[in-house]
């Protein structure tokens, strides 16, 4: 299931500019500026001394100082120098040495896990995927997945990982930092985080796939310029990503968007502790636009799978997301199935901005992003009739990577919170 989230600290850097306050001491003010620093050089790229003195409001002096800590460091070096006329000190351009550490980004799903290992400013450098069929004895899953990080550190140039970060579909325990119920999620999922673990050293962060989506759309995707929004994913599972005010929300029992869950009409039934059939899962989850899609005579395109048990095609793959697509192909003749779908979503965001008021809902996961603005646009009519709340509708724009991104992002931030010092 698509629709929980965890505990892994995948933080928004600040992007405001702040000098250390007068009452610090000398060694907190130095941390503070050398951090404002390194977050210039990552939002930015590389810069001048007289760059990072303009942009900080510090001093000369205490700018060459910093330089030189951070240089001593081993996390800045010169990369070039600015403007084919200038030359000398002036003109050299600092830039984070990217190197200097590696992250491991890990996307677990339910017919495999896809890896990748990026450096310290979170530049993929080497990528690959793993099937897992559904009756892999977790072990030898578990020692796949942990070979094929191996043979990708290797080809990056790297040692092992700084960090590994995880997304995963299942409930997340805040308190632990493991699943918190596995019989939500296949065993190998459980086998492989663990066998990270083991490994001689780096810490793991096991984040809910969705809170990893959320993260990318809000870094480099649709909800770059809000701090508040909810991600809604329509994927295999239902599922959602609270953000208010830059930070993610998980929740007491790490179970803040349990949007499946929600108890809605039209389902027949109410969904149970052991269970989400009868909740908003059941209307928009991947078998249930599957029939929707049949109700309304849409079929995929040649070559697209046809659904079967749960809503997948033969090879695993959400078959809701090529029917979503081939009713948006279609035009006119797909648009009363895509109404029909938007409506059902509606009711799923209305629940959603009635509590938190968000301001911005953004569609993502296989089926949303299938639907792109014609689906988007529909739920936003919808939500704007059921609800008084102005709530902006998006199609989610990082597309099927958001998972994998958002993993990336977060151990890139783990790392430079670990290297650099907390961000203030």
């Amino acid at each position: 299931m698509d629709e929980t989230r965890g505990p892994a600290p995948a933080r928004t850097a600040s992007a405001a500019v702040r000098t250390a306050p007068r009452t610090a001491s000398p060694s907190t003010a130095r941390a503070i500026n050398d951090r404002l620093a390194l977050q210039l050089l990552q939002s930015e790229g590389p810069l001048t001394a007289g760059e990072l003195k303009a942009r900080t409001g510090l001093s000369r002096p205490t700018v060459a100082d910093l330089v030189e800590r951070l240089r001593t460091a081993g996390l800045i070096t010169v990369v070039g120098e600015s403007g084919a006329r200038r030359r000398g000190p002036n003109a050299r351009l600092y830039g984070i040495v990217a190197g200097r550490a590696h992250l491991a980004a890990v996307d677990l799903r339910t017919h495999g896990a896809t890896l990748a290992v990026a450096d310290l400013l979170g530049r993929v450098l080497a990528e690959a995927t793993v099937p897992v069929g559904p009756d892999a004895e977790p072990g030898r899953a578990a020692a796949n997945g942990v070979a094929t990080l191996e043979k990708l550190l290797g080809e990056a140039g790297a040692g092992r990982p700084h960090v590994v970060a995880v997304g995963a579909p299942g409930l997340v325990d805040p308190a632990t930092g493991r699943f918190g119920g596995t019989e939500w999620v296949p065993a190998w999922h459980d086998a492989l985080v663990t066998a990270f673990g083991d490994r001689p050293a780096a810490p793991v962060l096991l984040e809910n796939e969705v809170n990893l989506a959320a993260v990318a759309e809000q870094r480099d995707g649709a909800a770059c310029d809000r701090d508040t929004f909810v991600l809604l994913w329509l994927g295999h599972g239902t599922g959602a990503a609270v953000v208010l005010d830059g930070r993610l929300r998980r929740g007491a029992s790490g179970g803040t968007g349990e949007i499946g869950f929600l108890p809605v009409p039209g389902t027949g039934t109410l969904p149970t502790a052991a269970g989400c059939d009868g909740g908003f899962h059941s209307l928009a989850g991947s078998a249930a636009v599957c029939r929707l899609a049949a109700e309304h005579g849409v079929e995929a395109g040649p070559g697209e799978g046809r659904p079967g048990p749960g809503g997948t095609d033969a090879t695993g793959a959400p078959a809701a997301e090529a029917l979503v697509r081939a009713a948006v192909r279609a035009g006119e003749s797909g648009a009363a199935f895509l109404d029909a779908l938007a409506a059902r979503v509606a009711i799923g965001a209305a629940a959603v901005c009635a509590v938190l008021d968000p301001g911005c809902v953004v569609l993502g996961g296989e089926t949303g992003r299938a639907g792109g603005d014609a689906l988007a646009g529909r739920v936003a009519g919808h939500l704007a009739r059921m609800s008084p709340l102005r709530t902006e509708v998006r199609a989610g724009t990082v597309g099927g990577r958001a998972v994998l991104r958002g993993a990336v992002l977060a151990a890139m931030d783990a790392a430079q919170d670990d290297l650099f010092g907390p961000a203030a």
